[in-house]
């Protein structure tokens, strides 16, 4: 298992694949820490 981070930098307001991406590795038994939108340091 893996501890994996899932982030959507940039502006655009979409983040369907950054949650299908998520939601597949947490069904393979990974842990998925998600961080939202617009995360741009």
């Amino acid at each position: 298992m893996l501890r994996i981070v899932v982030a959507k930098p940039g502006l655009d307001g979409h983040d369907r694949g950054a949650k299908v991406v998520a939601r597949a590795l947490r069904d393979a038994g990974h842990e998925v820490i998600y961080t939202g939108l617009h995360q741009t340091p």
